[in-house]
Order: C-alpha cells, then structure tokens, then sequence
C-alpha cells in the first residue's frame, strides 16, 4: 500500500477523543444518553426523545480478562468485551449512558444482558427468528412501540411523529454520506484503505454532534474525489481487491485480521458486515403519511443478519458488492464461538465458489495476538493464489 492517506482521515481518527471529552460534557450539561450495541437498534427513536444515541464500546482485547471472571471462556469476544468494558467503566460511553438498548441477536448476547441489566436500566427488543412475512414485520414494529414507551417514561418525553420524522431525515442523511463514501472504493484502484474505511465507519456510532459527523464526512469524500481526479489512490491498481463479509469489525483488537490482509498487499474495498456497509444499503422511508414506527420497522428488519434464518438477503448483498466493487476474493471473518455467522459460513462459501466464481476463505478468531503469526501465513498464502487467479484471467 502506497503512503498515501487523505489528510482529513487525522481528524476523523481523532473524534474518538474528541467525542469522550463531548459525551462527559453533554452528560454534565444534563443530555440524556442512549448506549446501543448493535445494528437492529433505532437510533431515530433515542434522537427523537432528545436523547444521544452512541455505540457501546466492545472491539478490543483489554477488558476481557476482567469479563471472564464472570463469563465463561468460550464465549464470542464481542460479548465478553462489552461486558468487560461494562464493569471496568473503561468505555466512556457506557459510563455515561442513562440507558442502555439490548436486543436478541444471539443467545449469548442475550444471557450476558441478563447481567449487564443489573448495571443500568435496561430495554431489550425482541428479534424475529425471520425477517419474512407480515408477521414478522407487525411484531417488530410492536417491537419499536415497546421501545418508544420504554423512553418516554425514563425520559418524560412525548415522542411524536413529527420529531421520529425529523430524526429519521438525519440519519439517513448519515447512512447517505457513509454510503457514498464506501463506494469511492469502488474504482479502480481503491481511493481509501481498508482501515481507513471501516475507522470512518466505525467511528460514526460514537458521535455526539451528528451534523458535525455527517460535515466531516461530506468533507472526506470531497477530498478523495479530489485525489481521485490527481490519480491518488491507496493502492496499486494490481492490488488483489477483496470483500470482507461476516462479523463486525472494529479498532483495536477486533481488526487484526484487515490489518493482516493489507499488510499482505490486499486492497479491502468493500466491507459487508455490520460496521460496514450492512446497516447502510437500505434507507428509512420518509413518509409523511406513513406511521414513522412502521417505516423504521421495515428499514431494521431488512437487515441482513446471521441471526435470521432464512438469510438469503446476506447472499443478495455479497453479489452486488462483489460486482459492483469488482473483487477478486471474499474473506468471511468469522468470531469464535459466534454460532450462527460459523455456521452460516458453509453456505456463503458455496454461494462465492460456485456461483460467483470468486476464492473464498473464512477465518475464525478472536480479539488476541495469540494466533497473529498464523492468521498472517494463511492470508499470505490465500492473496498469492488469488493474485495467481488473476494472472490467469
């Protein structure tokens, strides 16, 4: 990879500090604060009750010794982090939360909130095994319903229609902003890193000011177009290009396995999972007739997560990513002891091979160093058959 990263990307990089100074501060000033994990949460909802929403720290290795203390051993490293930085108070933003929103992804997700609700006070949204049929969409949306009242009674707000429509305006301007900086990658060769894409990404779910969020990142992407017209790119246009799907990714601990792939001269230009493009492919519906609860109801629910069976809307994502990105291998990330996205894993794998024609590899892992050495050799030596593949071509 070329030296070459847009200079904005120093600021981006340093909202993580900035928004911890900012959350301790609109804390003090009597803000309330809303701590969401996962992608099915409606952050509409928590803005509409004048609240901040923010992701809840849990993609580093640190606090998880003190997690297992509790939690067994064998249990996915996003859920042993979280709970981690929940009893360590090392994550600013679940510090300084009012409330916090669970939801049923998975079972263990599910047990360990058992305990975290013990902390803080604490709503849980109950997932549909499906996402299909009308049945399932009523009872997500009574889901929605559940969540507003949870609010207005810790608040003492009234969440109207008017204010959910106002906030469902502002974050699709975010999810907008966010997608139109993931395709950037699409050209050939990449504009941005890997890194820096999902560092951008990432980062967004811990910003205080929106507006100021979505300003930066309009700014970013005017300064890649910029560098694309110069012919600045991240990478060489030989570059293998590659998609990552599977679990969310994030800084420190959780990205070894981006990291290890870049360093093995891979360009990463599409990212499928949940802190990837996952959340942003489908827009709230902005309707002025249309009850907002239902229309955020249709939006989360599309989501294509493991945890929903049948997933075939993840196989639909990963074909248009992968023509629409051109790329040459697709990478399933894949957290030990995450037993839907494990076992999921088979048949994604059948889908890129035999129906996209692409090299596919999944790896499993954890948030340790301890199988760094490992994981570098066999990604080292997956990028030189696909760079063989590609001679070939």
């Amino acid at each position: 990879m070329k030296n070459l990263r847009p200079k904005l990307m120093e600021e981006v990089e340093a909202l993580r500090g900035v928004n911890s100074v900012k959350i301790k501060e609109a804390h003090e000033n009597g803000e309330r604060v809303v701590g969401m994990y996962c992608v099915f949460s409606p952050s509409e909802i928590a803005i509409a009750a004048g609240a901040i929403p923010v992701t809840l720290c849990g993609t580093t290795q640190e606090p998880i010794e003190a997690a297992e203390r509790e939690l067994p051993r064998n249990l996915c490293p996003l859920i042993k982090s979280s709970y981690g930085f929940a009893i360590t108070d090392k994550c600013p933003y679940f510090y300084f939360s009012d409330v916090l929103l669970a939801e049923t992804t998975c079972d263990g997700k599910k047990k360990m909130y058992e305990l975290m609700g013990k902390i803080k006070p604490m709503h849980v949204m109950n997932l549909p095994q499906t996402a299909e049929g009308e049945e399932s969409l009523v009872f997500w949306e009574n889901e929605m319903k559940k969540f507003k009242t949870f609010l207005e009674n810790e608040f003492n707000v009234d969440i109207t229609d008017e204010k959910l429509r106002d906030a469902i305006k502002l974050m699709n301007r975010e999810r907008i902003a966010m997608k139109r900086l993931h395709k950037l990658n699409a050209h050939k060769p990449a504009p941005i890193s890997g890194m820096d894409m999902m560092t951008s990404q990432w980062l967004k779910g811990f910003n205080v000011d929106r507006e100021n969020g979505i300003k930066l990142i309009e700014d970013l992407i005017e300064e890649v177009e910029e560098r694309i017209e110069k012919g600045i790119f991240a990478y060489e246009k030989s570059a293998p290009r590659i998609l990552l799907t599977g679990c969310p990714v994030g800084v420190g601990g959780a990205d070894k396995v981006l990291r290890a792939l870049e360093e093995a001269g891979a360009s990463v230009v599409a990212l499928e999972n949940c802190t990837g493009y996952k959340g942003l492919d489908v827009l709230v519906e902005e309707s002025e007739t249309q009850d907002p609860l239902y229309s955020l109801a249709k939006k989360y629910l599309s989501t294509p997560c493991s945890c929903m069976t049948p997933n075939n809307s993840r196989l639909d994502l990963i074909k248009r990513l992968a023509d629409e990105y051109s790329v040459d291998a697709v990478i399933d990330l894949t957290w030990q002891a995450c037993h839907t996205y494990a076992i999921e894993s088979f048949t994604v794998k059948g889908f890129v091979e035999d129906e996209l024609n692409l090299p596919f590899i999944q790896i499993e892992t954890d948030y340790s160093d301890s199988d760094t050495g490992q994981i570098k050799t066999r990604i080292e030596a997956f990028i030189e058959t696909v760079e063989v593949n590609k001679a070939l071509a």
